[in-house]
């Protein structure tokens, strides 16, 4: 942080995302993925990262025409505090052998850590993301913002919206 951002806590430094925006992001992703999949340009299957992956998974699995879904649940926060990934539960075996023609997507990649996990996995998987931040560019082969490492995300399943009061009283 630089001196401006004393006293910040790391999730003041925001970057809401509206449910609008995330599903433009994701098909922006979708349009960077298509054509370039390694069977004539398309997947086996896709593998949605949950929970963050499962939305924009969602949206890149409609535009490029894939049926094939499953997903692998790995738990890397506690609310907004990152911790060594955990695997929770992984896709079927026999769907995605060591990754050949697979695309695992998520929403972000910050550390790398928990797609770092999965790589390990599935080497030989690509990894989409719709957010990157630059200490998880590394584990990420197809992204579509990059945003500052000290940023935190918002997304839309995260907010609520409510009234807020305005400056001066009404008269």
């Amino acid at each position: 942080m630089n001196g401006s951002d004393a006293g910040r806590l790391p999730h003041e430094k925001g970057f809401h995302v509206s449910w609008d925006q995330l599903h433009r992001d994701s098909r922006a992703l979708a349009w960077r993925l298509d054509g370039t999949g390694p069977d004539d340009g398309c997947w086996r299957a896709l593998v949605a990262v949950t929970r963050g992956g499962l939305v924009p998974a969602m949206i890149v699995a409609r535009e490029l025409g894939i049926r094939t879904i499953d997903t692998v649940s790995v738990r890397s926060y506690d609310h907004q505090t990152q911790a060594q990934p955990t695997l929770l539960k992984a896709p079927d075996a026999d769907l995605v052998r060591d990754g050949s023609c697979i695309l695992v997507v998520d929403d972000l990649v910050d550390s790398g850590r928990t797609l770092g996990l999965v790589r390990r996995l599935w080497p030989r998987a690509h990894f989409a993301t719709v957010y990157a931040k630059p200490a998880g560019r590394a584990a990420v082969d197809t992204f579509v913002t990059e945003v500052s490492q000290d940023t935190w995300i918002f997304f839309p399943w995260d907010m609520a919206l409510q009234y807020v009061k305005p400056f001066r009283n009404p008269r």
